[in-house]
């Protein structure tokens, strides 16, 4: 019998929840690879496998037993294990019994403390048919399972009832018993392929006897990638291009053990509909891939993932024909009623929608965002007419039959009415971006009167949000304003909108004034709350917190001009300078908080009396006129490149300056010297605050 055997566990059960599969194959492998290393079982490689019924792990050469393991077990010390005539004492009688040996078998170990008696001896090994049933069922007990269920009599409870368990160490079933159900060497095939049982003769043999016997394939990835190519093929073969959605696609494989693609057609008719709809219809709620044209238009097919290999795929086939058929025909009469109603008809309804009981309807809502994208619009030399015709009509589509039907349309259905009103196209456009971006890495609005309109509607519910007390808290956050900020600063910073965010803070809060008479005093702290997402949004951009830090000491209320002066410290962090120069103007920092009393606003050159002062001056005029151009122009990384060149005089002026001299007018002139080259930096960042 060789030291190590492969090592196969795996749990069938009635489906799994698709959109969990994932999470508890990884969450099995992590938890029993913790369990086997706490152990002291060493292994090979994991490999875990996740299909509708099952979650297993292969654990390659998993040894047999633990090592054994040399303990040495202190006792009392010399001194204290014998009496003035030699005997032992109880100290050491007792320790030896416990030990389970004599005195005379404990040996001596000499520290630097003294003597003292020690029983060593090694434990042996344990078995790892021993170890594993506990491993297993605590690995089991940790997983992400938040709802589980009991079924029949049995007062186990796991997500999905549980139908075997197969646990085989080499072709050795290890003997442990989960959910009332004996482990043994066997598994089942696919619940119609192949219902009967199937013997694994060795752990390796796991997949290839599912796949080549039971019709299963019982790898994720595998299967993913199976589905994939079978889509893109039947799409190739109807002349037209899969639109594979990467969720949608891990749904699927979570779905199917046997996968067969299926294309499906239906009547042309139905692309008169919004294609957004048809696609939502056939991803969300029919589990089908849409099928696009060479031009990205929407062709009159699609493909589903059938779980079986029929013998009449044809009935199939026309079986899910059948099934999109009444959905797309619904979607046809929602769409051609909103067609008979104007858009802006809708406007008047929204007084009986509430945004929030304080705040209003959303027709409120309506008329702060119309005000508040029309100035923004000014600001960016946006069109601010058509900024407040967008913001106007941008809610009204919530009042449609499409949306009331397809919720997650907003938007959307408002720029298509809007189209087929023949509205102008910045207006349709806006109505739907202004919804940008809807979630992390989402594109963004396009256009200044999109921009507008989408700054507006999350700033005015921010500000009004928190004006009502209603701040986030903890993970709660029901109006979604972590998103909201986030959306606020991708717009402003990717976009590149250099505006001022505190004036439009107060804008927003001048709009719900006549409802909460209060608001602009809540306009830090929502400028603050926005200020935290910008840093946890550079983190996520791999901008160190140091960075951040350093340029939020500025005071700067601009996100773009806080993203540009981050980028030139990130630059000036990989200067040969930047340590020495951060380190200089931390003393200087420390130097001029210790100072009690006023520092002189100027330098006078007659009081520059040491060498070193009067170099380190004529460095720090020389670069002031060039700083100013480069700051007026917004070029930062520029700047702090130019005063890096400040290293050596500031090094030489700290060797060989007395700061704090003893005559008031020196000192109080390096002091001016050293404020103005504090000032420099901080024009830009506080230097300071980063670290080596």
């Amino acid at each position: 019998m060789t030291d190590t055997a492969d090592f196969l566990f795996e749990l069938g059960t009635e489906e799994l929840p698709p959109k969990a599969l994932t999470t508890l194959r990884d969450a099995l492998e992590d938890e029993i690879r913790a369990g086997l290393d706490e152990a002291g079982l060493a292994h090979g490689k994991l490999t875990a496998y996740a299909a509708p019924r099952r979650l297993a792990l292969l654990v390659d050469d998993l040894a047999r037993a633990t090592e054994p393991k040399p303990v040495e077990r202190r006792g009392p010390a010399v001194k204290a294990a014998y009496d003035a005539d030699g005997n032992p004492t109880k100290a050491l009688t007792g320790f030896a019994t416990g030990c389970g040996v004599s005195p005379d078998q404990l040996e001596t170990m000499t520290t630097d403390k003294g003597e003292w008696l020690v029983h060593r001896y090694t434990e042996p090994g344990q078995s790892a048919a021993d170890l594993l049933p506990a491993i297993v069922e605590r690995a089991l007990d940790k997983l992400p399972t938040p709802k589980r269920m009991r079924w029949g009599s049995s007062r186990a409870e796991f997500i999905r009832p549980v139908h075997w368990v197969l646990a085989l160490h080499g072709d050795q079933v290890v003997d442990m018993t989960l959910f009332g159900h004996a482990a043994g060497n066997q598994t089942f095939g696919h619940r119609f392929h192949h219902p009967e049982a199937l013997t694994v003769s060795a752990p390796a043999d796991y997949a290839a006897t599912l796949q080549k016997q039971g019709f299963v394939l019982a790898d994720f990835a595998e299967r993913r990638a199976h589905i994939e190519s079978q889509v893109k093929a039947k799409a190739d073969e109807i002349g037209g291009r899969a639109h594979i959605d990467t969720d949608l696609l891990d749904e699927v494989t979570a779905l199917v053990e046997w996968p067969v693609a299926v294309a499906g057609e239906f009547e042309a008719r139905f692309l008169d509909v919004p294609h957004e709809a048809l696609m939502y219809t056939m991803q969300d709620d029919q589990k089908y891939f849409p099928v696009l044209d060479a031009h990205g238009a929407l062709m009159p097919w699609f493909i589903t993932v059938a779980n079986i290999e029929s013998r009449d795929i044809e009935a199939v086939r026309h079986g899910n024909e059948r099934v999109i058929r009444p959905r797309f025909s619904d979607a046809m009469f929602f769409w051609e009623g909103d067609l008979k109603t104007p858009l802006e008809s809708h406007l008047e309804s929204l007084k009986h929608l509430v945004f929030q009981k304080r705040l209003g309807s959303v027709f409120d809502k309506v008329l702060r965002i119309e005000q508040l994208a029309e100035a923004i619009a000014r600001q960016i030399e946006a069109d601010p007419q058509a900024a407040r015709r967008a913001a106007r009509l941008s809610k009204c589509d919530l009042q449609t039959q499409m949306v009331g039907e397809f919720a997650g349309l907003q938007g959307t259905i408002g720029r298509y009415l809007a189209t087929h009103e023949g509205m102008d196209e910045d207006v349709a456009i806006a109505l739907d971006d202004h919804y940008r971006p809807r979630r992390a890495g989402d594109d963004l609005p396009r256009g200044g009167v999109a921009q507008a309109v989408a700054l507006a509607d999350r700033l005015d519910t921010l500000m009004g949000i928190f004006a009502i007390g209603q701040a986030p808290t903890g993970a709660k956050d029901p109006f979604a304003l972590r998103r909201a900020a986030l959306g606020v600063l991708r717009i402003l910073v990717e976009q590149e909108l250099d505006l001022d965010l505190v004036e439009l803070l107060e804008m927003a809060a001048a709009g719900i004034a006549d409802k909460v008479p209060e608001a602009n005093d809540h306009v830090m702290g929502v400028f603050e709350f926005i200020t935290e997402r910008q840093h946890r949004y550079s983190l996520d951009r791999g901008i160190r917190s140091d960075v951040f830090q350093a340029v939020s000491m500025t005071g700067t209320r601009r996100p773009l001009d806080f993203e540009q002066r981050m980028r030139a410290v990130n630059a000036f962090i990989e200067l040969p300078e930047a340590e020495a120069l951060a380190a200089a103007n931390k003393r200087i920092g420390n130097i001029l908080k210790k100072h009690d009393g006023p520092v002189p606003e100027s330098v006078i050159d007659a009081r520059l009396v040491e060498p070193a002062e009067q170099r380190l001056w004529e460095a720090v005029d020389a670069i002031g006129p060039r700083l100013e151009g480069l700051l007026a122009e917004g070029d930062y990384t520029e700047a702090l490149t130019a005063l890096a060149a400040l290293r050596e005089p500031v090094d030489a002026f700290f060797d060989s300056v007395m700061v704090m001299a003893d005559d008031t007018a020196l000192r109080d002139n390096r002091l001016a010297l050293l404020a103005r080259i504090n000032a420099l930096f901080l024009a830009i960042a506080d230097v300071s605050q980063l670290q080596a």
